[in-house]
């Protein structure tokens, strides 16, 4: 007996826990991919599986849909992959270990792959009925969307005729997604100077940390104003530089280019003791200052100095030191602009998400900004991406950009967003909320490929995704499932 066997839809939820039952990471698709594949080969539904396997299942419209427009059903087949210290399951190779109490779904010592297996369920089930009212569907699985939407990027989208999409890949029952952010990671480069330098009496080593940041999504939480780390720290070495006889060797923040880089730190010589307690003080007033500053968003944030080993050390030229400071200070960060369209929407930011030093040589040390540019308008995010390069142009530097994605621009006139916002309000009796997201999901993909794609994105209420607290609602499953089946049955 399944986990999952008394829950209702009984359909979806059978899909689900069998999707469970096969790895999926991003990555590790293959066996999911074929599953799908023979899904549609048991029930004699053309379909097609790409290189990357991407898989596209056709269904022909039932009994007075037969000339209707087809209808695009999508969503991912891979999961985030994690699990607690104490759990010994090899997501690359077990199943999950489902457990429910009727009113929710988990993973046990793992994440539980609702986003977007509740997707690859909803579509299987309606594809899998023989009493349902719908147009011609044209069910599409991609692979690898949690890794940078590879598998929509790869996907030849030639052969779907449909331009209506359900996009089943958002995690707030009520909330349709009309809009999101193209993006671009953005790579600044400065090549500076150094020497190296006999440790002096009197001289020190110190790491200067700027810590607890409250850190966060680089797209969804950049309207929080919160702290960047990398940022702070640019301000901090402009006070800091002024101060004689201090040599910086190397900075550093961040870990990954889509999240608010939350700690940084710097490498700084100090000649002597006088110039050491000039530093300490500048250090515990600029503590302060900066505290009181985010106290609301970044409460725990705070500046402090640390003694490393000193030996002979290796630091900037006092030009390339100043360069690298200036340029920092100069790189702009956060938010750009909003929205004119939709009310408290970001529509262009950039977050400085990596820092990093390293030695090239021994008279040469490279440092690399690296930035997750995003707008909902594509001309914006060239444009923000030019002013990136004017400064590095300026400051000598280069700029590479790799891993861009179209946004998915705001349709003024959407007939499926009208009629799913009435058929919501006609089956639970309120209105749903109308938003964009400041990230970028597979619908600005499939619009880019698709020429007058009408796409809205929804889904079942999730809990903490891509953690091990995951938590997939059942009655929300239903309603969304109920909700889907009405949409089809009234695009006719």
């Amino acid at each position: 007996m399944g986990v999952l066997e008394c829950l209702e839809p009984n359909k979806v939820f059978k899909y689900f826990e069998e999707i469970s039952c096969i790895p999926h990471g991003s990555g590790n698709t293959d066996k999911i991919s074929s599953y799908i594949a023979d899904f549609a080969k048991a029930r004699k539904l053309d379909y097609i599986r790409d290189g990357k396997g991407n898989v596209i299942i056709f269904k022909a419209g039932t009994q007075g849909y037969e000339n209707s427009a087809p209808v695009i059903i999508q969503g991912h087949m891979d999961m985030v992959c994690e699990k607690t210290a104490d759990s010994d399951i090899n997501l690359a190779e077990d199943g999950l270990k489902l457990r429910t109490d009727g009113e929710k779904v988990w993973a046990e010592g793992t994440t539980l792959g609702g986003d977007d297996g509740i997707a690859v369920a909803i579509a299987l089930a309606i594809l899998a009925s023989e009493d349902l009212e719908h147009p011609p569907l044209e069910a599409v699985f991609t692979v690898d969307e949690e890794t940078g939407m590879l598998g929509a990027s790869y996907m030849d989208c030639s052969m779907l005729k449909g331009r209506t999409m359900l996009n089943l890949d958002s995690e707030d029952e009520g909330v349709l997604l009309v809009s999101c952010a193209g993006g671009a990671t953005a790579c600044c480069t400065l090549n500076l100077q150094c020497e190296l330098k006999e440790a002096a009496k009197g001289s020190s080593v110190m790491k200067l940390y700027v810590y607890g940041g409250t850190g966060g999504h680089s797209g969804v939480e950049i309207d929080k104003q919160r702290a960047n780390a990398s940022k702070v720290l640019g301000r901090v070495l402009f006070e800091i530089k002024k101060i004689k006889n201090i040599h910086l060797m190397e900075v550093s923040g961040g870990t990954k280019d889509n999240a608010i880089p939350r700690e940084a730190c710097a490498l700084l010589y100090i000649e002597n003791e006088a110039a050491l307690s000039e530093l300490t003080g500048l250090t515990a007033r600029l503590h302060e200052i900066i505290g009181n500053e985010y106290i609301r968003t970044d409460s725990n944030i705070g500046i402090r100095l640390e003694t490393v080993n000193n030996g002979n050390v290796c630091v900037l030229t006092k030009q390339s030191r100043d360069l690298l400071i200036n340029t920092l200070q100069a790189l702009p960060n956060g938010i750009i602009r909003m929205s004119n369209d939709i009310e408290g929407m970001v529509q262009t930011s950039l977050n400085l998400g990596i820092m990093n030093t390293e030695l090239i040589s021994d008279t040469v040390k490279r440092v690399s900004f690296s930035f997750c540019v995003r707008s909902s308008v594509d001309s914006e995010k060239k444009m923000l991406l030019d002013e990136l390069d004017s400064i590095m142009e300026l400051a000598g530097g280069s700029l590479t950009v790799t891993g861009e994605y179209p946004a998915w621009e705001y349709r003024k006139d959407s007939r499926l967003r009208e009629l799913m916002t009435a058929r919501f309000e006609a089956l639970f009796g309120r209105t749903p909320k109308v938003e964009a997201i400041h990230a970028g999901v597979e619908c600005g993909l499939f619009a880019d490929k698709l020429e007058g794609l009408d796409c809205v994105s929804y889904g079942p209420d999730i809990a903490d995704i891509h953690t091990t607290s995951e938590t997939l609602y059942v009655d929300s499953v239903r309603r969304t499932y109920e909700y889907t089946l009405d949409i089809l049955k009234n695009l006719k």
